[in-house]
């Protein structure tokens, strides 16, 4: 039995939605661009926004679908979701958001879902607002479409190395690739070339009214330690501030120091901490 109010929410509600959204753009930032491109109805995306709240304040929010995304859940918000969540198979391949709501929810719903295959407790949320001060390559540009062929093997090293499995095991890469292909229709993908070779690249992997989140940062390991990422990633949020959105956003392994000192170069600064629970 549920210890508190919970419903799914419906169109009525989206702004309700919007308005805790609008709260925490960066954690709220991978749902803020579902609603905006289906809305609440959940027959028309790929996931259901749960509410929490009294009555009909809703005061926090789960996004429940192929990830699991808390957003602006206090203690009480978060137990009532895994309560719910517990009494259901899990549909999600990984939680994300705020490190505190995530590892709070691992805790509770463990018991039910099993073993995860690895769990990142803090990941440093940055932000970006400003140009960086470093001067960006100008041999980083936007991917066309007619080389996603060219990307693809450096999308899929890049997959491989983060998540720690490759995106060809369940369907060839079909999927994988038809994701990186609307993201280079879309103009979010980013690449320096070396002939036919891709030797770095980063994506534009959620865009909302108020951040772009980055995703997908990869420099080929022959040219790692030569100081090529941190104009390169200079590159990337330039375009994106002036284009896209007005900030950039990321998320990044604590343990990635040499990351880490790419994005400070490039103006990035803290936001707080996400924690992602991988399965």
């Amino acid at each position: 039995m549920l210890t508190v109010p919970i419903r799914q929410l419906g169109e009525s509600e989206r702004a309700a939605v919007e308005r805790i959204l609008d709260r925490d753009p960066y954690a709220g930032a991978q749902i803020a661009e579902r609603v905006a491109a289906h809305g609440l109805n959940w027959w028309r995306s790929d996931g259901r926004i749960f509410g929490y709240g009294s009555g009909r304040r809703v005061e926090s929010i789960v996004w429940s679908g192929a990830h699991l995304v808390p957003v602006c859940t206090t203690p009480a918000a978060t137990a009532a979701f895994a309560d719910m969540l517990g009494a259901e198979v899990r549909i999600c391949s990984s939680i994300i958001g705020r490190s505190e709501a995530v590892l709070d929810l691992w805790d509770r719903l463990g018991g039910y879902w099993g073993r995860a295959r690895d769990v990142r407790p803090n990941q440093p949320l940055l932000v970006a607002d400003r140009d960086p001060v470093i001067e960006p390559d100008p041999e980083v540009r936007l991917v066309k479409p007619s080389e996603v062929d060219q990307l693809f093997p450096a999308a899929v090293a890049m997959y491989t190395e983060e998540v720690g499995v490759s995106p060809l095991l369940d369907d060839g890469g079909r999927g994988y690739r038809r994701r990186i292909a609307e993201l280079v229709k879309g103009k979010r993908a980013y690449a320096r070339f070396l002939g036919d070779r891709v030797i770095f690249k980063a994506e534009l992997a959620i865009v909302t009214r108020r951040t772009t989140q980055v995703q997908g940062v990869w420099v080929d390991p022959e040219f790692r330690g030569r100081g090529l990422a941190a104009p390169a990633m200079a590159a990337v949020v330039r375009d994106a501030l002036h284009r896209v959105s007005p900030t950039v956003s990321l998320y990044v392994n604590d343990y990635n120091l040499p990351a880490r000192r790419v994005y400070a170069r490039c103006g990035f600064v803290s936001a707080g901490s996400f924690a992602t629970i991988l399965f």
